[in-house]
C-alpha cells in the first residue's frame, strides 16, 4: 500500500461535522471567492488575498495562508490520500481525494465555520489515535490548517492495509525524539520572537517581575527611569540573600560596562540576576 510517490495530505478543522457527514474536506477564507477562477500563480493568489482582506495580516502569515490556499485548490490531485485527527471522536480518519477543487458560496453563511472551498473525499477509515506512533500524531499536529504529510506518510497508508498492526508503546519510534525536539525548538523561537516583539523596556522588566512572583519570589520594581543599574530587588523570604536584577531588551551585544553596573550595585551575600 505504501509508495513514496503517493501524496498524503494532513488537513484540520473547527467543524468536524462538515467533514464527516458530508464526505468532504474544506477550508475557509472565503473571501478570496471562487479560487478556480484565479490565475493558478502563487503571486496572483497573493494579489487577491492582499486586495480581498479586510483586516490587518501579519505579513509573515501572508505566504502561509496563500500557499493553503493555492496548494488545496491547484496541488491537491484526485487519488491523493487525506489524513484528518477529528476532535469529537479523538480518531483519525483517512480517506482518498475524489473530487476537483468545488466553490459552495452556500457555506459562507450556512456552515458554522465559513468553509466555502471543498473537495469531496471518500473516508475509507477511522480509527483511534492509540493506533499510530507517537512521531505520526506529532506530524498531524501542525499548526497549518492544510499541510503535506512526508515523515509518516507510509505509516498512515499502511493503516490501510487488512493486517495493519497498531503501534504499541513498547516500540521504540527511531524519529520521535527528534520531532519532539523540532518542536519543543520551534516553540521556543515562537516565544522568543513574540517576547523581543511585544516587550521592549519597562514592560520587559514588568513581564520579568511577574515571572518571578509565579516563582514565588517577593519582587519590588524600580521606578521607571533612573534605576541605576538595577531594575528589580526580589527575595525568597524575609531573610537575605537578595537577588539583583536588571533587565536589558536589545537586539545586539550587551558590552561589559552593562554587566559591570550590575556588579557595582551588588552587596556582600547578594546575588546578580542579568536578564
Amino acid at each position: 500500500m505504501t509508495t513514496t510517490e503517493t501524496k498524503v495530505w494532513g488537513i484540520h478543522s473547527e467543524d468536524d461535522g462538515l467533514f464527516l457527514s458530508h464526505d468532504c474536506i474544506a477550508i475557509g477564507w472565503f473571501f478570496m471567492g471562487d479560487l478556480s477562477i484565479i490565475e493558478p500563480t502563487r503571486d496572483a493568489f497573493r494579489g487577491k488575498f492582499l486586495s480581498s482582506v479586510d483586516e490587518p495580516v501579519k505579513p509573515g502569515a501572508v505566504p502561509v495562508v496563500v500557499g493553503m490556499l493555492y496548494k488545496f485548490a491547484n496541488e491537491m490531485e484526485i487519488g491523493d490520500y487525506v489524513v484528518f485527527p477529528s476532535k469529537i471522536n479523538s480518531q483519525i480518519n483517512i480517506g482518498i481525494i475524489e473530487g476537483p477543487y468545488t466553490y459552495v458560496p452556500e457555506y459562507e453563511t450556512n456552515s458554522i465555520h465559513c468553509y466555502p472551498h471543498q473537495r469531496k473525499v471518500k473516508w475509507l477509515k477511522h480509527l483511534p489515535r492509540t493506533d499510530f506512533s507517537q512521531g505520526a500524531l506529532y506530524e498531524v499536529g501542525s499548526a497549518l490548517t492544510l499541510f503535506q504529510v512526508k515523515n509518516y506518510a507510509d505509516e498512515y497508508l499502511s493503516a490501510l492495509d487488512k493486517n495493519f498492526k497498531p503501534a504499541t508503546a513498547e516500540e521504540d519510534d527511531a524519529t520521535v525524539a527528534a520531532t519532539a525536539e523540532n518542536i519543543e525548538q520551534a516553540t521556543r523561537d515562537f516565544i522568543l520572537k513574540e517576547l523581543s516583539r511585544q516587550l521592549k523596556g519597562y514592560d520587559l522588566e514588568i513581564f520579568i517581575a511577574d515571572l518571578l512572583k509565579a516563582m514565588d519570589y517577593r519582587v519590588t520594581v524600580s521606578p521607571k527611569g533612573g534605576d541605576s543599574g538595577i531594575d528589580i530587588i526580589a527575595y525568597k523570604d524575609e531573610l537575605p540573600p537578595r537577588i539583583l536584577v536588571q533587565v536589558k531588551s536589545t537586539d545586539g551585544n550587551v558590552n561589559e560596562s552593562t554587566i559591570q553596573s550590575l556588579r557595582g550595585a551588588m552587596r556582600e551575600g547578594d546575588y546578580g540576576l542579568f536578564v
